[in-house]
């Protein structure tokens, strides 16, 4: 497999969310009890859904996507997940499980690098593994990953936030995941959303190592700041220390960009309490239900929706497939994962940037 990191050109690709979900719905039929063949002491294929967290609804609503697949498909489906952001040790534990288990496959949202030895061992042993979300690194850890092509969706929100400065100076604020380790989502979605703005960005591995100070190119075009890069580690009290730092550093901020809408929300508190939250325009990705709502009160002015119901819902039915047939799912053309598509949400319609508005985004939040 190429490397999921692999650096987009500028040119828009709005993705619809449903123009690459095209896997037909999967029955299962009863496989027999030889674990070396993925199922469970009662007949069923074995699958194990590892989530970073379940303090963060993303991936509540991913295991609520799985375990509907698995009620359909009779999928004997186990669930673990991290502690918090960041424990891979959990997670190692769950993959140890699942191999001891006999499972068919494993689908997972890595936690970060210590879980790839893991990974091995697991496809060593027969087990097929998807990875949702977040690749892992590196991207072929997995047999495949089925995610939102972060990049893009930052590139969009970088569109939108360029087009809405209509050429006035961009003070940045960066609200990213981690600062202790790399992962995969937390840099594409940082660098996808300056080169939607049109800034140049140097490693495209690595957050923060670009020119403190330029022009950006989208829209109208303009000058631009970046008064700093803090972690948040995904989480609203994480988002708003950042925030509160940022502004500690460069009270003039007046954009900031946000790994996820937990970290939005934390980010916008701290602006309110600053009285600057009318003058700062807060940009974010997720697209779940309370992030669409969230738009349209104002507290994020745009975010890049994702699907992950779809993806553990497609990642089941892909393990149920390969059991039953033996065929492996298989990438999206031009790209090396499973693209699940996103789009940006936002009251605020800007020229030549597509998108929809938080009523039609509250239908299809997160993929119910």
């Amino acid at each position: 497999m190429a490397n999921f990191s692999t650096r987009r050109t500028r040119t828009t690709r709005m993705l619809a969310a449903g123009a690459v979900l095209g896997l037909a719905a999967l029955s299962l039929s009863a496989c027999s009890g030889d674990s070396s063949a993925g199922a469970s002491g009662d007949g069923n294929v074995g699958v194990s859904l590892i989530v970073k967290t379940t303090t963060n609804p993303f991936f509540v609503s991913m295991q609520d996507g799985a375990k509907k697949a698995a009620e359909t498909s009779g999928v004997d489906l186990k669930l673990a997940a991290g502690k918090s952001d960041g424990d891979e040790a959990t997670q190692i534990q769950a993959i140890e499980n699942a191999i001891s288990d006999g499972d068919k496959g494993i689908l997972i949202t890595p936690n970060g690098p210590s879980v790839v030895d893991a990974l091995k061992k697991a496809r060593d042993a027969g087990l097929y593994v998807i990875a949702l979300d977040t690749p892992p690194d590196p991207a072929d850890a997995a047999d495949i990953t089925f995610a939102t092509d972060n990049f893009a969706a930052g590139e969009q929100i970088g569109q939108w936030t360029a087009e809405k400065l209509d050429g006035k100076k961009a003070v940045i604020g960066m609200v990213d995941l981690f600062d202790d380790k790399i992962v995969s989502v937390d840099y594409t979605r940082d660098q996808g959303f300056l080169t939607g703005m049109g800034i140049d960005t140097a490693d495209d591995k690595v957050n923060g190592d670009e020119a403190k100070s330029g022009k950006y190119t989208g829209g109208n075009g303009g000058d631009y700041e970046i008064a700093g890069n803090q972690a948040s580690q995904g989480a609203e009290d994480g988002g708003r220390t950042a925030m509160e730092t940022l502004l500690a550093g460069n009270p003039d901020i007046n954009v900031v960009y946000t790994i996820n809408e937990p970290a939005a929300a934390g980010a916008y508190e701290a602006l309110k309490a600053a009285g600057k939250e009318k003058d700062t325009l807060v940009v974010s990705i997720d697209g779940g239900c309370s992030g669409v709502s969230n738009v349209k009160q104002g507290i994020i002015d745009a975010t890049a929706q994702q699907y992950p119901v779809k993806m553990a819902e497609l990642g089941v039915e892909a393990i149920t497939k390969l059991a039953e047939t033996g065929e492996k799912p298989e990438t999206t053309e031009g790209l090396d994962f499973f693209n699940t598509g996103s789009k940006l949400v936002t009251e605020e319609k800007m020229s030549g940037v597509d998108s929809i508005d938080a009523a039609e985004a509250s239908k299809i939040c997160w993929g119910k």
